[in-house]
């Protein structure tokens, strides 16, 4: 099987690698697919979701000041194929979701198009919305 790239890949600031690297595997089940030091980096993936993290450093890219909660204005859409099992590892671990799970139908022209989705936030205040494709349908 050929290995997959996504073409885009957010790189996140983190102002603590090693809780965020915790979070993203323990609590998501994301996989480690590279990791490296100086600075720390890890990059990740789960299906065919792939983000990187990147300790805060002073060579960083950094565009303006880091003031929590990071990223404004952005939230990262996480569609997997089950978001059941993340769902119950966020409760068990209880951390605050920023949206309750519940089921979103979008109007996308002749039908509605569905997901089951809620939104947390990771340790640096990211904005995360975790989906589940639910298939099509009619408008009512």
């Amino acid at each position: 099987m050929e290995e997959y790239w996504n073409p885009m890949v957010p790189e996140l600031s983190v102002s603590d690698f090693a809780e965020s690297l915790g979070f993203y595997r323990d609590i998501f089940s994301f996989n480690v697919r590279n990791q490296r030091e100086n600075p720390d980096f890890a990059y990740l993936e789960l299906e065919k979701v792939h983000i990187m993290l990147e300790q805060i450093h002073d060579e960083a890219w950094v565009t303006g000041d880091f003031v929590y909660p990071l990223g404004r204005g952005v939230n990262f859409q996480i569609e997997l194929s089950d978001i059941s099992s993340v769902h119950a590892r966020i409760l068990a671990a209880k951390i605050k979701l920023f949206r309750e799970q519940k089921e979103t139908w979008y109007n996308v022209g002749d039908s509605l198009s569905g997901q089951r989705e809620f939104l947390v936030q990771d340790p640096d205040g990211y904005l995360l919305r975790f989906t589940q494709y639910l298939g099509e349908k009619p408008k009512s």
